[in-house]
């Protein structure tokens, strides 16, 4: 029984190549990846990252999460039924049409079916392809979706915490005050393709190319569910790293809040509409909280005293090869003071071969590093930094 079970798994992962969503995220992950690289191309007259960075998060992170869920899911019993599916399936797809990343998150579209199915529950309405689907819902469907928005809010938390907050992406911008500033943007889109339970042994015509497959007479069967899940933030009061790492964390714990009231909800009904009204606007308010906490602190990348601030370090250069990061203040090079771009130029042309800088780290301690420089390398030490003479764009040292 457990071979027939493995099987049937695999054969469920390979027809998730037939489900619309998996070419729909692709696109947009490659959309995502071409506006970053031609902003950074703008900025800064080079790309840190390849144009398939997103593409490359998609699934990498998502299989593991899809594995955890299913085993959660199968082991409980947990069934949605044919229409949740297809309604989520519609919901996510406007989502992804709107390019609003932060809009493709299951609180919202997982949430909207929810109200969906809330309305169309148990009223004489007449509705093409989905009225056997929708004539076969019963009540026990509004917590095991409630249950649902909850564990994918748990795997949202730690996929932000795990991967959007690396390979985070620099940008220039010009405060309110006209001086132009450094801001860092994390864009991701995670597709978690989970297998989840359906009432009935087959699906009505024409959803038969559905992914979908049964065992024996089993009037239960799994079907590969995609889900995706979209997520953007944007930080310049602090360490981009620390920030989405923060704000990811609050995430999971509004997760484990909704998982535990969803669960409650199997024995009170009413509970389970009001937990969905909780999670969206718990997520609202995380997201708006954390943009009015970074807005209301100074700028982290600026112009400094000190020195030059590293806004960014393209990966393989000489800068990277240092251990250089972003946030650290170039005070010296090669024993020149230097607080300008111009000044930065001028004291690397002193030793082309080689150079030793002096630099303040993200906690405010001096430290030297030194390195040879070797001709053909990249945009020579390949630092990004923001320059009070560019306005609207950037340069790489």
């Amino acid at each position: 029984m457990t071979t027939d079970w493995l099987i049937a798994c695999m054969i469920g992962l390979g027809k998730l190549f037939l489900h619309p969503l998996l070419y729909i995220s692709i696109a947009y992950c490659l959309f995502i990846g071409y506006l970053r690289v031609k902003r950074e191309r703008h900025d800064f007259n080079t790309k840190l990252y390849r144009n398939s960075m997103e593409l490359r998060s998609l699934l990498s992170h998502g299989l593991i999460w899809g594995l955890l869920l299913s085993c959660l899911t199968l082991a409980s019993g947990m069934t949605i039924p044919l229409a949740a599916m297809l309604i989520m399936a519609g919901v996510t797809i406007l989502a992804v049409l709107t390019m609003n990343k932060r809009i493709v998150s299951p609180v919202y579209t997982v949430g909207l079916t929810f109200f969906i199915l809330f309305f169309l529950y148990d009223r004489e309405l007449k509705l093409p392809i989905l009225q056997d689907a929708i004539n076969q819902l019963d009540r026990s469907i509004y917590p095991t979706l409630v249950i649902l928005i909850g564990l994918l809010l748990i795997a949202e938390g730690f996929l932000i915490v795990s991967n959007g907050s690396k390979k985070v992406s620099p940008q220039l911008q010009v405060s309110k005050r006209g001086q132009p500033i450094g801001v860092y943007v994390s864009q991701r889109i995670w597709l978690i393709p989970m297998f989840i339970m359906i009432p009935g042994g087959q699906l009505p015509a024409p959803f038969d190319w559905y992914p979908v497959f049964s065992i024996g007479d089993m009037a239960i069967s799994p079907i590969v569910l995609p889900i995706l899940i979209g997520f953007k933030q944007k930080v310049h009061g602090m360490l981009p790293e620390q920030a989405i790492r923060a704000h990811g964390k609050k995430v999971g714990a509004l997760g484990v809040v909704i998982t535990a009231l969803a669960i409650v909800g199997y024995w009170y009904p009413m509970l389970a509409l009001i937990t969905v009204i909780l999670a969206i606007i718990g997520r609202e308010f995380l997201h708006y909280s954390q943009r009015a906490m970074d807005e209301r602190l100074p700028f982290y990348f600026s112009k400094s005293k000190l020195g030059v601030q590293i806004l960014g370090v393209i990966p393989q250069s000489p800068a990277d090869k240092m251990g250089l990061v972003k946030g650290e203040v170039i005070s010296k090079i090669n024993g020149v003071i230097v607080r300008e771009e111009e000044e930065l130029y001028r004291a690397l042309q002193i030793n082309r071969a080689h150079c030793k800088l002096e630099v303040i780290d993200n906690n405010e301690q001096i430290r030297f590093v030194q390195r040879a420089l070797f001709d053909g390398e990249h945009y020579e030490l390949g630092i990004l930094f923001v320059d009070d003479q560019l306005k609207e764009s950037g340069q790489a040292g």
